[in-house]
């Protein structure tokens, strides 16, 4: 054996140790049915009203979608779970011609779920829920959350910044396989240019829309 490839053997078997990686890493799993991640934050509010797609009078049917605006910055660097937010309508929600929560009406919501991004899971990742919406001062109970979980692009966005492929780092992150390969990939191949530093996490700013799904029906007459 080289003297190189001793030397790399070596350097894996470091990694492993004091990271506690494997040499197969199955990524994160998505349970069934929960919504996409995406690390775009639209701030383009819909111009047309929007249509409830039933005819039963008063009623918002399980399914339906619409666009609310965040009142307030949120981010999983600060934000914790049941920490609760409003938001408002974006614009008309209509029924047969006929207004049925009109734009700015307020909803609000609760951080369901909240991942701060760390040194190894490089992403950070915030899941909204909601359950009250308030139509000409009347508060109606709901139950909604957005169609998307919204996650920072963690080690994507980060690659190339520490010469991964390259040298010794390279080897070990093909090696070890998986996102927390590659990291430890650029540990070894930049002298720790990425993983000494916490990665990045997602912020949604005031004024952010934000769609939402109803998981049940709402009467909101």
């Amino acid at each position: 054996m080289s003297l190189f490839t001793k030397s790399a053997a070596s350097l894996i078997v470091l990694a492993c140790v004091s990271c506690g990686a494997t040499t197969s890493d199955p990524g994160p799993t998505t349970a069934p049915n929960s919504p996409p991640s995406t690390s775009e934050v639209n701030q383009t509010a819909p111009t047309t009203p929007t249509t409830v797609n039933n005819d039963n009078p008063g009623t918002i049917p399980t399914g339906q979608e619409l666009d609310v605006k965040l009142q307030t910055t949120l981010s999983s660097e600060s934000a914790t779970p049941e920490q609760r937010f409003e938001t408002t309508t974006a614009v008309d929600l209509t029924q047969n011609g006929q207004v049925l929560v009109p734009a700015g009406s307020v909803v609000r919501g609760v951080v369901s779920g909240v991942d701060k991004a760390g040194r190894i899971e490089r992403a950070g990742k915030l899941t909204l829920s909601f359950d009250q919406m308030v139509v000409k001062g009347r508060e109606v109970p709901i139950r909604a959350t957005a169609t998307q979980v919204f996650e920072s692009g963690g080690i994507r966005e980060e690659a190339g910044t520490a010469g991964v492929g390259a040298g010794v780092g390279g080897i070990i992150g093909g090696v070890l396989g998986g996102v927390k390969g590659a990291i430890l990939g650029a540990v070894i191949g930049a002298g720790g240019a990425i993983a000494a530093t916490d990665g990045k996490d997602i912020t949604l700013p005031a004024g952010s829309i934000i769609r939402i799904r109803l998981d049940s029906a709402a009467n909101v007459r």
